[in-house]
């Protein structure tokens, strides 16, 4: 079976910044997933479609039928970090690594096999954050130590510093966002391990749980910066609808009120992560999505 890369993980990579590595991975990819399906003995049903922004996930089997998932990202996507985030869960929470002995030769990860089309996203909103929330409690831990994640300000620290080249409809907003930056790198309140990339689509049902988180970018830092997401998610749903800039502002404060995290950090963390994605989808020349992104921002 030829396994070609979703069309969502294509335009992502053509996306600056481009890196040579990257590049050479998607030609390879074909071959790299047929090897990696050899090295781990399991046999292929299918590849997800549409497929994601991030990796190619094969569905796959085990010789007695035990049903996993093989997945598979780019070397700019950091899968040992991943790896190590998902062995230190455990499987509380999150997804569970099924077998690692081969990732150092190819950086792919067998999973146990999740219900991928039913995402957090097909519950209601609310029904959606309470569940998303008591995911998240799971997921903050302390790191393992001598762990090999950055932390949070180290890995802004370069975002922050793309902000101020900002195009001038963004300048506004991203001297706020860098201004927050600023004050919310100064003392970190808590260094746990947090995902990174947290929202209601990195939420999968499962059978051994009834919701198991996928896809983590993992660092250390604040509950504060995890969180900051997840208080955009559904976004087109937010600009759309009456509630607009009070809405938003409401769901900053009860995210931060359900998770005891204080609310004018979660208030700049999600400023900054809006502001920093818009300033990168118009880069990208993902021009709605920007616009919905820094709209959002100027809300809070």
């Amino acid at each position: 079976m030829a396994f070609e890369p979703p069309q969502r993980l294509v335009r992502a990579l053509g996306e600056p910044p481009r890196t040579a590595q990257d590049i050479q991975w998607l030609e390879r990819l074909p071959e790299l997933a047929k090897e990696a399906l050899e090295r781990r003995d399991v046999v292929s049903q299918r590849a997800l479609a549409p497929g994601g922004r991030s990796s190619l996930v094969i569905l796959v089997r085990y010789a007695d039928g035990t049903p996993a998932a093989l997945k598979l990202a780019p070397p700019g996507a950091r899968p040992a970090l991943e790896l190590a985030a998902l062995a230190h869960w455990g499987g509380f929470g999150a997804v569970r690594v099924l077998d690692s002995r081969h990732h150092e030769d190819d950086g792919a990860l067998l999973l146990e096999r999740l219900h991928a089309d039913v995402s957090l996203r097909s519950l209601p909103e609310a029904k959606a954050l309470l569940e998303a929330c008591g995911t998240l409690r799971r997921l903050w831990v302390r790191p393992p130590a001598g762990h090999p994640f950055e932390t949070v300000a180290e890995r802004t620290a370069a975002q922050a510093e793309a902000l101020r080249s900002a195009p001038p409809e963004a300048r506004a907003l991203a001297d706020t966002a860098l201004s927050l930056h600023g004050e919310l790198t100064v003392r970190p309140p808590e260094e746990l391990l947090l995902h990174g990339n947290f929202r209601q689509g990195k939420v999968l049902a499962g059978e051994r749980a009834p919701w198991l988180t996928v896809g983590p970018d993992p660092l250390v830092g604040e509950r504060a910066y995890d969180l900051a997401r997840l208080v955009r998610d559904r976004l087109e749903d937010l600009v759309a609808s009456s509630a607009g800039a009070s809405g938003a502002r409401r769901r900053v404060n009860k995210l931060a009120d359900s998770l005891e995290v204080d609310r004018e950090r979660l208030r700049g963390w999600t400023v900054f992560r809006a502001v920093e994605s818009g300033v990168r989808a118009l880069a990208a020349g993902r021009r709605r999505d920007a616009e919905l992104l820094l709209e959002f921002a100027a809300w809070l």
